[in-house]
């Protein structure tokens, strides 16, 4: 029996951290990096690295595209 983690680590490759996926959350909302940052009590620069690293997982290059992967994975 396969968890839903399984399947998402198999579909990426590499599975998201418990913090790329609270940015990954986050990203569906319409704030900006400095929203989020002030938000995680993080830099702008840690959420703006944060992010590039979701985006390189999940093969995309917008957030528009990261919030559709993350509905289309079930991690959303």
């Amino acid at each position: 029996m396969s968890t839903q983690a399984d399947v998402t680590t198999h579909r990426l490759g590499e599975p998201l951290t418990r913090r790329e996926r609270v940015i990954l959350s986050n990203l569906d909302e319409d704030v900006t990096l400095e929203e989020i940052a002030s938000k995680l009590f993080v830099t702008r620069n840690t959420v703006k690295s944060q992010v590039r690293s979701v985006y390189k997982k999940l093969g995309v290059s917008t957030r528009a595209d990261a919030v559709a992967c993350a509905r289309a994975f079930g991690l959303r």
